[in-house]
C-alpha cells in the first residue's frame, strides 16, 4: 500500500454556517460525531453549525470545538470508506488537536471539552479590544520580524503565523499592531489588514491561557500517537505523551510555523496532502508553500469523492 500522503487539519477561521451540510444529511457517522460533541458541550452543535448565525460560530469557545468536530467527523468517514494509513499528520493551530484526536493520542470527548476551555482561556487572556491580529502580505518573514522587534518596547507585537511565503500574521497589543501595519505598508507590503478576531493568539500574551489549560491536562491521559504528527512549535514529531502535552501548551503562546511544517514533510516523499475537514484554507496555502505537492480537500461531497478516488487509485501503485 502506498501510504505516502499526509493529512492536515484546519484551524480557527475555517468555520461557516452550513458547513458540511451535505455530509450531515447523508452520512450517519458525521451526524453522530456532532451529536457526540453536543453531549459534551451541553448544546446542539449540529443545529448551531447549520442554522446559527456567523457571530455565534466565530466566538472562539464555540469555533474551536466546532472545527475539531468537523475534522474528526470527516476523518471517521474517510476511515469507514478507506483503510487510512497516512505517513504523517499536522494541524494548523487548533487543528493540531484534531491531529492528536485522529492519531488516538486523546479521546474525542476529552478533546472537545479541552478545546472549548482552550478557546475560553485564550479569549479571556487579554481584555476585550486590547489585543488584535493582522495579516501582512508581500513582505519577507525577516522584515516583518524586524518591524515587530522595533515596535515592541512597552507594548507587544509579534509574528505569530508563518502561513506561506509572503503571508505572515502578526498579533499583540492593539496599538502596537496598528503601528506595525503602518510601518509594513511603508516598507512595501502588498496588503496589511486587521483580522476579525478580538484576541492576540499565539503571542506571549497567551501564557496565562496555557497555565490554565495545564491544570486541565493534568487529569487527561495522553497516549503515544498512532501516526507521526509534526508539531506547530518545532516542526518535529514526538512520541512521548508527556512531551506532547508540553508542546500543546507551548503552542498557545508560540508562533505557528506552518510553511516550515509543510517543508518538513519532504522527508516522507509524499505524493499528496489532504485537508481533512471544513474549508480549503490549508489547501490554498500548501499550493503556495510547495508547488510540487498535490493538495486535496474534503470540504464538500464532490471534493471528498475526488480525494477518495485518488486514495483508492494510489493503493495499487
Amino acid at each position: 500500500m502506498n501510504n505516502n500522503y499526509a493529512i492536515v487539519f484546519p484551524g480557527q477561521g475555517s468555520q461557516s454556517v452550513g458547513m458540511l451540510g451535505e455530509f450531515l444529511h447523508r452520512f450517519k457517522i458525521v451526524k453522530n460525531t456532532f451529536e457526540e460533541a453536543s453531549d459534551v458541550l451541553g448544546y446542539d452543535l449540529l443545529d448551531l453549525s447549520q442554522n446559527g448565525i456567523s457571530s455565534d460560530i466565530v466566538k472562539t469557545e464555540v469555533a474551536q470545538p466546532l472545527i475539531l468536530t468537523s475534522s474528526v467527523a470527516i476523518w471517521r468517514l474517510l476511515e469507514k470508506d478507506f483503510e487510512l494509513a497516512p505517513a504523517c499528520m499536522a494541524g494548523h493551530s487548533l487543528g493540531e488537536w484534531s491531529a492528536l484526536t485522529c492519531s488516538d493520542v486523546v479521546a474525542f470527548h476529552e478533546a472537545v471539552a479541552l478545546v472549548k476551555k482552550r478557546g475560553e482561556y485564550m479569549q479571556t487572556a487579554v481584555a476585550e479590544d486590547k489585543g488584535a491580529m493582522a495579516a501582512i502580505l508581500g513582505l519577507e518573514d525577516h522584515i516583518i520580524q524586524s518591524i515587530c522587534g522595533d515596535i515592541s518596547n512597552n507594548q507587544i507585537v509579534e509574528a505569530v503565523n508563518f502561513n506561506a511565503p509572503g503571508q505572515v500574521v502578526i498579533a499583540g497589543d492593539t496599538d502596537a499592531v496598528d503601528a506595525a501595519i503602518v510601518v509594513a505598508t511603508e516598507k512595501g507590503a502588498r496588503r496589511a489588514l486587521k483580522l476579525d478576531v478580538s484576541a492576540p493568539f499565539h503571542t506571549s500574551l497567551m501564557r496565562s491561557a496555557a497555565d490554565r489549560l495545564e491544570e486541565d491536562l493534568r487529569n487527561i491521559t495522553f497516549m503515544q500517537p498512532k501516526y507521526d504528527i509534526l508539531h506547530n512549535v518545532n516542526c518535529k514529531t514526538e512520541k512521548s505523551p508527556k512531551a506532547i502535552k508540553e508542546l500543546m501548551l507551548e503552542q498557545i503562546y508560540s508562533p505557528v510555523l506552518w510553511s516550515e511544517t509543510i517543508h518538513a514533510m519532504n522527508i516522507y516523499n509524499l505524493f499528496g496532502i489532504i485537508e481533512c475537514g471544513a474549508g480549503r484554507i490549508l489547501t490554498g496555502l500548501i499550493k503556495r508553500i510547495h508547488k510540487g505537492n498535490e493538495s486535496f480537500s474534503t470540504d464538500n461531497l464532490t471534493n471528498y469523492e475526488k480525494t477518495l478516488t485518488m486514495l483508492k487509485r494510489r493503493i495499487n501503485q
